[in-house]
């Protein structure tokens, strides 16, 4: 029987516990969005979960939704990434970099003027898209989003191909693996979606092309990066940026065998609902578990007693941990420990130094 603190191969990476870090938008690049030496002491102190996967990392200059997050498409950046990786490393951790592609979840203020993109330039419910800019007086603050446009044929295969030099620009800067980030309404859900996605060309319409979209993302990243490499998130009931799948259970049944089909590292479930009280993982499970065979890691509001009760039974091979791994840098030695936990504080959220951010105390 497995815990949370068994050992496990996952395909070549030997991680020392089945604790991950969840992804979790810290935005505190530099110009350039490039990563700054405090993101590198701030990936190191956690770098005890068996895998950390990096905040949402921006694969192109026309996604954005939170500014001063970091991005993967400059040698810059590269060279900012590789400063973290090897201060994790050297604290013996293993590091996913996920990569992002906001789509129409942004605003021309933080897009150089530029109408975010999107399927089909669906709009009727701006009020609902997180966005979030840097203000003057230095507070990280909600912003508007602003009407997005359909994308041309040429742009989705640009985009595409952006994926592909993303996470060939990971592996560069040093990465472990990366994490398509196809969950939390941005662009691969998007396209997964009928009610955003209304295409009549091959990438959407039926079931099997609105899957197409995200199909070339993974075929483009898999011919530069092995299969052993690269994992996916999920989330597929999210209410977050109003997504709002008609048929959420028909498509993310065929998205799992999709996963499977391509021998991913690991399909990591997003229980997004859960932030507000209404988890869905039960429904999650049974909808992608009969399907996918690999390593299914799960997120969303699971406290480390039913993450254990989830890996003991099988449920889930590994747990996502968000908001107490940004409080408690040595998350698995408090879990083992049965706690404390630091609180988390909102201050230093998103945006800012070292106060909320490389201050929370170690056992």
């Amino acid at each position: 029987m497995s815990t949370l603190f068994s050992p496990m191969d996952l395909k070549g990476h030997a991680l020392p516990n089945r604790i991950a870090m969840a992804p979790l938008t810290r935005c505190r690049a530099g110009d350039g969005d490039v990563p700054q030496p405090i993101s590198a002491v701030y990936y190191a102190q956690r770098a005890s979960a068996g895998i950390l996967v990096s905040e949402a990392t921006n694969v192109t200059p026309k996604s954005c939704a939170f500014e001063k997050a970091p991005g993967i498409y400059s040698d810059a950046q590269v060279a900012g990434w590789k400063v973290v990786t090897d201060a994790v490393h050297k604290a013996g951790g293993r590091i996913f970099m996920q990569l992002w592609h906001c789509g129409r979840v942004g605003s021309e203020a933080i897009l150089n003027g530029e109408a975010p993109l999107s399927p089909s330039g669906v709009n009727d419910d701006l009020g609902s898209l997180q966005v979030y800019g840097l203000m003057a007086n230095g507070r990280y603050a909600q912003i508007a989003a602003t009407p997005s446009r359909a994308m041309t044929l040429a742009e989705i295969e640009e985009t595409i191909a952006d994926y592909a030099k993303g996470a060939a620009n990971a592996i560069k800067a040093g990465c472990d693996g990366v994490e398509i980030h196809a969950a939390n309404g941005y662009l691969p859900h998007q396209f997964l979606s009928a009610t955003l996605n209304q295409r009549t060309d091959k990438y959407g319409g039926s079931l099997q092309g609105r899957l197409q979209f995200l199909k070339e993302v993974i075929e483009a990243i898999l011919a530069k990066v092995d299969a052993s490499k690269v994992g996916i998130r999920i989330s597929p009931f999210a209410g977050y940026n109003n997504t709002r799948d008609p048929n959420a259970k028909e498509t993310y049944t065929a998205v799992a065998k999709m996963v499977e089909s391509y021998g991913l590292v690991y399909l990591h479930v997003a229980d997004t609902n859960a932030w507000g009280g209404t988890p869905d993982m039960p429904e999650i499970l049974k909808t992608v578990r009969p399907h996918y065979t690999g390593c299914l890691m799960g997120n969303g509001g699971i406290d480390p007693v039913d993450a254990q009760k989830m890996v003991e039974e099988g449920a889930l091979d590994m747990v996502a941990f968000g908001r107490p791994f940004l409080s408690n840098p040595d998350l698995p030695a408090r879990i083992k420990n049965g706690g404390p936990y630091n609180e988390a504080r909102y201050v230093g959220w998103y945006g800012g130094s070292e106060e909320g951010y490389t201050d929370y105390p170690a056992l």
